[in-house]
């Protein structure tokens, strides 16, 4: 029996199409009708969207078709009629140039197919890194009803009897190999153990990190961020989601009941706590730009400064997402932050109730892997927000990742023009560098890689290496894995390919870190550096033709999240009549 349009508390916007006998509406019908469907599904039910990031290129995702299979059984258990669609797929391990430069137009996709397709609510089927910001920040422009379905971490990787992160330890072995303490052939033995399962990246990195930020922000279930891709549990969280979605369509819960400025400032401390990823800094800034919540770096800064990191998990520390979900997961952080007072409990969530209610019961079954405060990795970790006249947009440092002797430092300049100089040079036995100096890399910003690649981590000279030197201050504006760690400033604003004070950073000039007073300063006069940005030209051609052009015309900075501008704010749900 059908459901009845009356059973619901208002007009569904799927009647847009399919309510009645009109023209139009036996149109739409009759096409959805050819696979199967009685006619009376389309005529009552809340229409819910998947929006489905599978795609075997983009590995972290492949394994979605299952879990849309699992939304759909709860969808129908709970009254509505699922839709299946598929988006752009931004893979991070096979999407040149980068994946970041790619996150906006898959934003695109997934907001004009919510808002021209015939559906009343959605689920996002996210993994990989930039999949779950692009559809966050797409289902935030629609505002319809969306709950987040997150892929999973891979499970835990084993090489020689040594945990091997997915991501960490590929850093961790290439500069191993580079120092003479690993052969090509281990390297290359070891690369089975580190993506032994379906899911995202098995450490702290950007995937994990955003999974646990659609969750402090109230756009999933508890408990969605930390289950491995390959539990019987992920499957049970997807098919809980597809009955929750239902639900929240008739309440009429949108993501911006949801995503207020209290939520940001939760997801931020959350981020802090778990020693999360610097990317999530751009994408919780582009999600807030289209929700119209003005989040700024200030907030990050103010937020996530006196917030221990407690998560002992790579990059940051020793264990895996594995260990982390056995341990309680992400309700057990965010029940640490609301037992300090730093969680607005209030802030509701995809559940309809408060962020506090949904996780004021959880235990924490493994004190060596979510940390009391008083053995946290960090004492003060979150993201550090860095100005000065190298600086003056802002720039960003993970203090929980770096080397805390390096956390104030002043050293001479080694500066790289771009990738392809750094590529050209470091491994130059005659480069005149040590383990004292700064190394500096330009135009990998928006702009200037294109798209900002995860190029900021780089890795050091052989011949510091060598040394038994780990880690050395790197300054660019690019951004770093959230798999990777060092003392490394990024998103260094405004870029060097826009005429930031990055782009005239010269050899031999002497830098000064300073994270305790979020200080990066060029040691020149004000003269000196107005003088060289007056004399500056670009370096960096500007694209023509396709998407590459759109998106070097239109990018904003890192430091207001890397949107396009004509992107920012809700544009809502209003639905076109079609004649036909």
């Amino acid at each position: 029996m059908a459901f009845k349009p009356a059973e619901w508390p208002r007009r569904l916007r799927s009647q847009e199409w399919f309510e009645g006998t009109s023209k139009d509406a036996i149109y739409h019908r009759s096409w959805m009708r050819n696979q199967g469907f009685p006619a009376d599904e389309l005529d009552g039910r809340p229409i819910i969207g998947i929006c489905n990031t599978w795609s075997e290129t983009t590995p972290c995702n492949a394994h979605l078709r299952d879990l849309a299979e699992k939304v759909k059984f709860g969808i129908y258990e709970a009254g509505g009629f699922p839709v299946e669609f598929p988006v752009f797929s931004p893979s991070e391990s096979t999407l040149r140039p980068t994946a970041m430069m790619f996150r906006n137009l898959a934003a695109m996709d997934v907001e004009e197919a919510i808002r021209g397709k015939c559906m009343d609510g959605v689920v996002l089927l996210a993994g990989c890194d930039k999949t779950t910001p692009a559809l966050l920040m797409g289902a935030a422009s629609v505002d319809l009803p969306a709950i987040v379905v997150s892929g999973g971490p891979m499970l835990n990787g084993y090489f020689r009897g040594e945990r091997v992160g997915s991501g960490t330890h590929l850093w961790k072995f290439s500069e191993a190999v580079k120092a003479g303490e690993m052969t090509a052939e281990e390297f290359v033995e070891a690369e089975s153990s580190m993506s032994r399962s379906a899911g995202s990246c098995n450490t702290m990195g950007t995937a994990s990190t955003m999974a646990s930020m659609a969750e402090a922000l109230g756009m999933a279930l508890s408990g969605n961020a930390a289950i491995p891709a390959v539990d019987s549990r992920r499957r049970v969280m997807a098919w809980l989601s597809g009955r929750r979605i239902v639900q929240m369509v008739k309440d009429d819960l949108k993501p911006s009941d949801i995503m207020t400025k209290d939520a940001f400032e939760n997801a931020i401390r959350t981020n802090g706590a778990i020693g999360g990823s610097t990317n999530a800094v751009i994408h919780l800034l582009a999600i807030a730009g289209r929700v119209g919540i003005d989040l700024t770096l200030e907030d990050w800064d103010r937020c996530g400064r006196d917030v221990p990191t407690v998560v002992n998990l790579m990059p940051s520390g020793k264990y895996l997402m594995e260990e982390f979900f056995y341990a309680g997961g992400l309700p057990v952080v965010i029940k640490r932050l609301g037992e300090a007072g730093m969680l607005h409990k209030d802030a509701i969530t995809v559940s309809g109730g408060g962020i506090w209610d949904e996780v004021k019961d959880a235990k924490n079954w493994n004190e060596d892997v979510i940390l009391p405060v008083e053995k946290a990795l960090a004492a003060s970790g979150g993201v550090a927000v860095l100005r000065g006249n190298l600086a003056p947009d802002g720039a960003v440092l993970k203090p929980s990742a770096a080397t805390p002797a390096l956390l104030v430092h002043k050293g001479r300049a080694v500066v790289f023009e771009n990738i392809d100089d750094y590529k050209a040079r470091i491994e130059d036995e005659d480069l005149d560098i040590d383990e004292t100096c700064v190394m500096v890399l330009k135009n990998c910003g928006p702009r200037g890689y294109p798209g900002m690649a995860e190029v900021g981590n780089m890795g050091l000279p052989p011949k510091v290496l060598r040394k038994g030197v780990t880690d050395m201050i790197r300054i660019s504006d690019a951004r770093m894995s959230g798999t990777a760690y060092g003392t490394v400033v990024l998103h260094t604003a405004p870029e060097a390919a826009r005429g930031g004070p990055l782009a005239v950073v010269r050899n031999g000039d002497m830098i000064e870190l300073d994270v305790p007073n979020r200080r990066l300063h060029l040691d020149i006069s004000e003269e000196e550096l107005a003088q060289r940005l007056a004399d500056w030209t670009p370096q960096v051609e500007q694209p023509t033709g396709g998407y590459a052009q759109l998106y070097h015309e239109r990018v904003m900075g890192p430091d207001t999240g890397a949107d396009f501008d004509f992107l920012v704010g809700c544009r809502g749900n209003a639905v076109a009549r079609e004649s036909h």
